[in-house]
This record gives structure tokens, C-alpha cells and sequence, in this order.
């Protein structure tokens, strides 16, 4: 085995470990997902078990990441776009979904517990759950948002957006240079804080 192979297959179970924790995933909630032990999982992770495709392809699926991005792949050619996460202090990431600037911007997020801070800026934002629930303060509004459900208001507003409990929030968050008027599908809920509703 030649010094680059091993330095690849060395630094898959680092990255396995750091895509499992940014998500916030147990050993025990990835076993389930995968129907791997968590005695393979952490051998993995630890390198003391060599990663194969077998291993590898459904790890892959469960952290919803191409193969590639596992294994660090040098590109070839491959017209597709290969994401980076971006990984934030306060224990949040980010994945850029386009790769220009100017007009809209898109990004999957994956938010971690943080105390709330309202801020104000030019714009306008939309957000789409796709795990978990969200907490969006709009002003002196404060709703929750479940997966499948949106939000979009002017970034001139005071607003923060994070998880509702405990665990993460996956979301969808789009981010344009223009701002209009705030509009925030939403209705009470009986039940508790308002929500908003899919289009």
C-alpha cells in the first residue's frame, strides 16, 4: 500500500466522527440507521478498522454526503459542484449550495443550541425545515417551524433563527440582496407557538 492510499484510508474515520457529531448523531442512533454495531462504528471512526464499501456506501447515505467526500477524492473532471462544510464556532455547519456571488444565495445549515440574539441586516430571507424544528423571533413574534414547513420575511426586521429544543435544526436557508416587506405564512396554533405553513 502506497504512502497516499494510507494517508486517505487514516483519515476517514477523523471525518466519519466529525460528520456523525456535527449532525448529532449517538453511536447507537447511527447504529440503528445503518444496522452496523457500534462497536464496528467506533473501530471505525478510531482507525482501528479499515473502512470498506460495504462499510462506507451506507454511512455515506446516512450522513446524506456523496462517497467521494468520505474518501476525500481528488476531482477528475466531474462536472458535478463538491461541497465543503463550513464548520462554526458555537458547534453549527454549513454547506454553500452556490458557488457565485451577487443575487440569491443558498445553504443547508445544520444549527446547534445557541442563546438567541436579535440582529438586523439588508435582505431577505426564506427558510425551509428539513429535520427537527426551528425557532424563528421575527420582531415580537416567535414561531416554530417543523420540517416541510417555510418561512420568508426582510432581513431589516430584528430576527434570530435556531433550534427549538435541544437537538439540531436541518435547514434550507436562502438569502437575497433585496428586501421587501416581511411575509411570514403562519396562523395561531392551539396548542402552542405559531407555526407557518408549506406553499
Amino acid at each position: 500500500m502506497d504512502a497516499e492510499l494510507e494517508q486517505i484510508l487514516d483519515s476517514i474515520g477523523p471525518r466519519l466522527r466529525g460528520l456523525r457529531r456535527d449532525r448529532g448523531l449517538t453511536l447507537e442512533a447511527l447504529a440503528t440507521m445503518t444496522g452496523f454495531s457500534v462497536s464496528t462504528l467506533s473501530r471505525l471512526e478510531s482507525g482501528k478498522r479499515r473502512p470498506t464499501l460495504e462499510l462506507l456506501i451506507p454511512l455515506a447515505r446516512a450522513h446524506r454526503v456523496a462517497l467521494d467526500q468520505l474518501v476525500a477524492a481528488p476531482a477528475s473532471g466531474d462536472p458535478r459542484v463538491h461541497l465543503q462544510p463550513l464548520r462554526r464556532s458555537h458547534g453549527s455547519v454549513v454547506v454553500p449550495l452556490t458557488q457565485y456571488p451577487g443575487r440569491v444565495q443558498v445553504f443547508k445549515q445544520v444549527l446547534a443550541p445557541r442563546e438567541p440574539k436579535l440582529v438586523t441586516h439588508d435582505g431577505y430571507e426564506w427558510l425551509y425545515v428539513l429535520a427537527g424544528e426551528l425557532r424563528l423571533i421575527l420582531g415580537r413574534s416567535e414561531l416554530v417551524l417543523r420540517p416541510g414547513e417555510a418561512a420568508e420575511f426582510d432581513t431589516g426586521e430584528p430576527h434570530w433563527f435556531g433550534p427549538a429544543g435541544v437537538g439540531t435544526v436541518e435547514i434550507l436557508h436562502l438569502f437575497g440582496p433585496r428586501g421587501d416587506q416581511a411575509v411570514v405564512r403562519a396562523k395561531p396554533s392551539p396548542a402552542g407557538p405559531r407555526r407557518t405553513r408549506p406553499r
